[in-house]
């Protein structure tokens, strides 16, 4: 049984172990968070090297995403870098391509209608995939990249102007500190209601769950989320909400969608892959043999 750790700055709050069998290989699937502490996260890392098959970097990433350029975030790379035994995984990969493929193969099914949908996406530049999917897919998308990670005020409807915008900004974006982008820690778990705007105008709301969680309204009647990292409690969150559909882009397991880094590095480690030497294409042809299924909800038909 192959055992992969994530290691997170998030809260520890979230820790979850399961084991699964996935692509016909058994896991031990462990979440351990940090509570946004950098140091322990690193010292962690540190210690597990070595002794795992595979790491996760849980609430950060490695890269941003722009005009088909690669953009490495330091603090990200700065955390990764300790392990030097273990390969490191952040998700970058899986997002990619499977959220891609989840979200048009589900239009494609019909399971959910997106084509006269507008969307929110919390963060484009995190998930590049994702953002593809929903701009082919849906009516109206907006970029939220400024918004969410930046707080500026300023919605973003042109992928061809988010490009040029992620070249300026990016580069220098990526040097910043990690906390002055995202919540970590306890950060995540305070709730700051704003940007009610964008959300009200939104049929559908993707992204990362914790921008999400962060700054949604407090009632959000009929929107489809699409997320992941979700615990049980998560989900009863969005149905008292009025949330109408809930898309986990990974499967749920022991009830709770596991990161994109969990995920990636099971995939990977199923497959022979290194994160060292795989490429977008070598990743992308192991997800068309993926036979998992990301968990579809309707929330208010289960609702008593």
């Amino acid at each position: 049984m192959k055992r992969i750790v994530s290691v997170s700055l998030g809260s520890s709050k979230r820790d979850k172990t399961v084991t699964a069998t996935l692509l016909g290989h058994e896991f031990t699937l462990e979440r351990i968070g940090c509570d946004g502490d950098v140091q322990r996260m690193m010292r962690l890392i540190a210690d597990l090297d070595g002794k795992v098959d595979a790491l996760g970097l849980g609430g950060i990433d490695l890269y941003l995403f722009g005009g088909g350029r690669r953009y490495t975030i330091r603090d990200g790379m700065k955390i990764a870098s300790v392990a030097k035994k273990t390969p490191v995984f952040d998700g970058s990969y899986l997002k990619n391509t499977w959220e891609k493929r989840v979200i048009l193969e589900i239009c494609a099914r019909g399971t959910v209608d997106l084509s006269d949908k507008n969307a929110l996406i919390t963060s484009a530049t995190d998930r590049p995939g994702m953002a593809d999917a929903l701009a082919s897919s849906c009516r109206r998308v907006l970029f939220g990249d400024l918004i969410f990670a930046l707080g500026i005020p300023v919605p973003i409807y042109s992928q061809a102007v988010l490009n040029a915008l992620a070249a300026v900004l990016a580069p220098l974006i990526v040097k910043l500190p990690f906390k002055w982008l995202y919540p970590t820690g306890e950060r995540q778990d305070v709730r700051k209601p704003k940007h009610r705007r964008y959300f009200d105008w939104a049929d559908v709301i993707a992204g990362d769950w914790h921008y999400i969680r962060r700054y949604m309204p407090d009632e959000i009647p009929g929107k489809i989320v699409i997320s992941n990292t979700l615990t049980t409690a998560d989900v009863e969150d969005l149905r008292e909400r009025g949330a109408k559909v809930l898309i986990t882009t990974t499967p749920e397991l022991d009830g709770r969608s596991f990161g994109t880094n969990v995920m990636e590095a099971a995939v990977a480690l199923a497959a022979g892959l290194d994160p060292r030497t795989m490429t977008l294409d070598s990743f992308a042809e192991v997800v068309e043999s993926i036979d998992f299924e990301p968990r579809v909800t309707f929330l208010q038909e289960q609702k008593q």
